[in-house]
């Protein structure tokens, strides 16, 4: 296919699309891949920063191999804030691939001994920082795949029997449409956060998110599909399908709303990054996902402490960088599907 071609040569899509399955890879199989329970606390390990990971042995100064020591909070500095740490020079802890822990489980990296090897460093909580993005990571990741499935095939629908139908329903319906877009999609998220019943789960507190950003995202897709059929209607093929009796449902699914599937495929990709930062807004201001749960939008409400931003940035900086990330990477995509899937591009 030559569009396919195409896409294969756009060095900058392919590295979109790479980053992407990584990503969704390392997040489905979350409980190899984080090292550790990203609900369990460390004793004596809060706010520790990323785990410095050593070669030589620190007593007798011997080579053996990527260690590291077991590491403890110690006093705080009153007048910086900035917390000593307490090494065990005693127990190094070799680092392992396909390591077990205590439960029985193996994960994809761990220590064997009691030495924790904490990549990215723990939370206020003693909780692994890098276990909790990772886990995280499926509600951050799904919430894009799970909006676009409810949000487009709404759209496609109603954009269609508009555009096919036309008169006063296509009126009324483009009327509705054009109210729920003139409402902030920011502010109408919040407020309907705002208002949702204390004590719901986070999994009910996530379907509802989903349900949220997809209620406001479908009236703009549904106005572009009505444009689209209003022109494929009037087609050969249509015509022909109405003089052999079919219904008209059957020829909006089946004959006008396949011919849109380049605009439904290059919209997709580009409207996931916009359901993860609603998420991640969310959230931040602590409507989304709550405590204990992790997201990366409450990890990264952490940003809203001036102290943490200086003293423990590691808190920071990991959950934002995976954000802008994927977000990148979904528009990198979802401009080379653009390139790829354009029929003025075929003949170049």
């Amino acid at each position: 296919m030559e569009w396919w071609e195409r896409l294969k040569r756009n060095r900058l899509a392919k590295l979109g699309a790479i980053v992407l399955i990584c990503l969704y890879v390392t997040v489905i199989f979350a409980g190899f891949t984080a090292p550790y329970d990203p609900y369990a606390s460390q004793p004596d390990g809060a706010l520790l920063p990323p785990t410095r990971i050593h070669w030589i042995n620190q007593q007798d100064q011997r080579w053996i191999g990527p260690h590291v020591y077991p590491t403890t909070q110690g006093k705080i500095d009153l007048e910086t804030g900035k917390q000593e740490l307490r090494v065990d020079l005693t127990q190094p802890s070799p680092i392992q691939f396909f390591a077990k822990t205590d439960n029985g489980k193996f994960h994809l990296f761990g220590t064997a001994g009691p030495g924790k090897f904490n990549l990215l460093g723990t939370d206020e909580q003693a909780r692994d920082q890098l276990s909790r993005l990772i886990h995280g990571g499926r509600i951050s990741l799904s919430i894009g795949i799970l909006g676009i499935a409810i949000m487009f095939p709404l759209g496609l629908l109603i954009g269609g029997i508009s555009g096919y139908f036309g008169g006063w329903l296509d009126t009324g319906i483009m009327r509705m449409v054009e109210v729920i877009m003139t409402i902030p999609s920011i502010y109408l998220l919040i407020a309907l956060a705002a208002v949702l019943p204390a004590g719901l789960s986070s999994t009910q507190r996530f379907a509802l998110v989903v349900m949220i950003t997809s209620f406001v995202g479908w009236a703009g897709l549904a106005r572009v599909i009505r444009g689209q059929v209003l022109s494929i209607k009037e087609r050969e093929y249509v015509q022909a399908a109405k003089v052999m009796g079919a219904k008209p449902l059957y020829i909006i699914t089946r004959h006008i709303l396949p011919q849109t599937a380049t605009y439904v495929i290059i919209s997709a990709t580009l409207a996931i990054p916009s359901f993860i930062i609603a998420e991640s807004v969310l959230s931040l201001i602590g409507l989304g996902i709550q405590q204990p749960d992790p997201s990366w939008g409450n990890m990264l409400s952490l940003a809203t402490n001036a102290s943490v931003l200086v003293l423990q940035p590691w808190l920071v900086w990991a959950p934002a960088t995976l954000i802008v990330l994927t977000v990148l990477c979904f528009n990198l995509l979802g401009d080379g599907l653009r390139d790829a899937l354009d029929p003025r591009n075929f003949d170049q």
